[in-house]
């Protein structure tokens, strides 16, 4: 690992964006400024952001900061996996195969499709009459 001060992940899951800094030592990891086990609130949401960071074996190694924006608890929580994991790659190019097996370097790139007109959501439409 190299002299740098922090390494740089994008994540994006759904209509979410997540800029993620990973620096080495130990702190406290934020989310848009906030301590990370609060920003969610449930306590098994923290532990899934945090998978990216035991796959690799970095725990209590590394800390991250992280700005957030869009989407739902889910769109976020995949975003910040996502941009965790390409954080962790910059940081040790030699942790990628073991990152990628996981599945957190992938984008998840299903979105919400979108509505159509005549149809009352994307693919329900009114009820049909014969007569």
């Amino acid at each position: 690992m190299s002299s740098k001060k922090y390494y740089l992940g994008i994540g994006r899951r759904k209509t979410t964006v997540a800029r993620v800094r990973v620096m080495e030592g130990k702190a406290m990891s934020t989310i848009n400024d906030k301590p990370f086990d609060e920003y969610f609130g449930d306590p098994t949401i923290a532990a899934n952001i945090l998978k990216p960071i035991s796959a690799a074996g970095l725990d209590s190694k590394i800390y991250f900061t992280a700005k957030v924006n869009g989407g739902g608890t889910t769109g976020q929580v995949g975003a910040l996996q996502n941009g965790l994991a390409k954080a962790i790659v910059a940081m040790d190019e030699t942790l990628k195969p073991v990152v990628r097996k996981a599945g957190f370097i992938t984008r998840d790139n299903r979105m919400v499709e979108r509505k159509k007109y005549n149809h009352v959501k994307a693919r329900k439409k009114p009820q049909f009459s014969k007569r």
